[in-house]
């Protein structure tokens, strides 16, 4: 079986495996724990899946290259998609676009046991989607970019593919994930490392949970989050291009 086949049948597991977390697990039996079960499937099977196609651990996703390197990058791209929040929200305040029951920004009332669950129930989403939307692309599939340019706009692409069921939505919707496939594809081409894109994606779901305000105009809400990324993409931008050789 040549390799490209084998990458045609990593991408075809992994896909199927996390939009049947949505698909089956929640929008079919409305049973999180499906939803769950799949979702973390589709992160460990990835796992064997990049040893199949030739590369140690996670390197056929660009997950990798020691933990110091790993973390700078993830911690990096939290705080970045965190500040990005929280400025949408302060902005959003003033604009009623969103409220709060104190009037300005505001944690979310987690308890000891609702944290940890919100870290690891955002994390493994994103993980999956970033390996399925981007890391994959960048490296398993073989594809030899030339220009920074034409990955950025291919996996941005793939990624609001990926929101089958929020594709009719319309416009707005499909402009705001486009934004975001934009900056977190840039990150990890910018960076070299997919650690990159998970930081700025998982730092915003997490947001989207530690902050408590409810959102009083959505269509205005997202155009907010829309220009937040077109900035976050600004400065990936900025950052000088970091690529390692590539190891099997």
């Amino acid at each position: 079986m040549t390799q490209r086949w084998r990458a045609l049948i990593v991408f075809a597991v992994l896909f199927l495996l996390y939009q049947s977390a949505e698909g089956v697990g929640d929008l079919l039996l409305h049973n999180f724990t499906v939803q769950a079960t799949l979702m973390v499937a589709c992160v460990l099977a990835a796992w064997p899946l990049s040893h199949w196609l030739g590369w140690k651990g996670y390197g056929a996703y660009v997950l990798g290259w020691g933990p110091v390197r790993a973390w700078g990058w993830l911690v990096g791209g939290m705080v970045l998609a965190l500040l990005g929040k929280l400025g949408a929200i302060v902005v959003g305040l003033k604009l009623d676009v969103y409220a709060s029951a104190t009037g300005s920004v505001a944690w979310a009332p987690l308890s000891a046991t609702a944290l940890p669950m919100l870290l690891v129930g955002t994390f493994v989403p994103s993980v999956a989607e970033d390996i399925l939307t981007r890391g994959f692309w960048y490296r398993a599939a073989g594809i030899h970019w030339q220009r920074g340019l034409m990955f950025v706009l291919f996996s941005a692409v793939m990624y609001l593919l990926n929101h089958i069921y929020r594709l009719q939505l319309g416009p707005t919707e499909w402009l705001l994930i486009f934004c975001y496939g934009l900056a977190y594809a840039a990150a990890l081409w910018r960076s070299g490392s997919l650690w990159a894109a998970v930081g700025l994606h998982w730092g915003w779901n997490l947001a989207n949970g530690v902050l408590d305000v409810d959102t009083l105009d959505p269509e205005r809400g997202s155009l907010l989050s829309t220009v937040v990324h077109v900035v976050i993409l600004g400065i990936v931008l900025l950052l000088p291009r970091s690529v390692r050789p590539e190891t099997r």
